[in-house]
């Protein structure tokens, strides 16, 4: 088993997708933000902060997380994105948040779901952090790609 960023001689690469089929490609990928119970439930009852909609400015970032990751992962191709959903639910204190990429590319799209992802939950940190230091950014995975 090869890296596929590493040339021959073991300097870094772009991997070449010129010669790959264009096809529907799809990903999903979610992540957990975990408050404490107190915190949880003020959320809950009120998302709203001096900032905004945690959950609307959360979507928001996500969404343009996917369409820049080419920007912040050195080696990830350019792709055309024909969808980015974010959804976000509670589960106990913490809220999953998920991601669903949509692309018709040589290459996947999982990179750009996972950043959303990481980003998205960035953003509700940094708008509850004045709440608590006790807030837990977790399992960030990738759940399932198409080709």
């Amino acid at each position: 088993m090869n890296l596929t960023h590493l040339d021959d001689e073991g300097g870094v690469s772009m991997v070449d997708v010129s010669k790959k089929q264009t096809t529907t490609r799809t990903a999903t990928a979610e992540g957990s933000i975990t408050f404490p119970e107190k915190i949880a439930q003020k959320i809950k009852k009120d998302p709203k902060s001096k900032k905004g909609n945690i959950l609307t400015v959360a979507k928001l970032g996500g969404i343009n997380a996917a369409k820049k990751t080419s920007d912040l992962v050195l080696l990830c191709h350019q792709i055309n994105l024909k969808n980015v959903k974010i959804e976000i639910k509670w589960k106990e204190n913490s809220m999953i948040v998920t991601s669903k990429t949509i692309t018709k590319s040589e290459t996947g799209v999982e990179i750009e779901a996972i950043n959303a992802v990481m980003i998205a939950l960035l953003n509700i940190y940094d708008m509850t952090k004045s709440l608590t230091k006790e807030i837990e950014i977790n399992n960030i995975r990738l759940i399932k790609k198409t080709k």
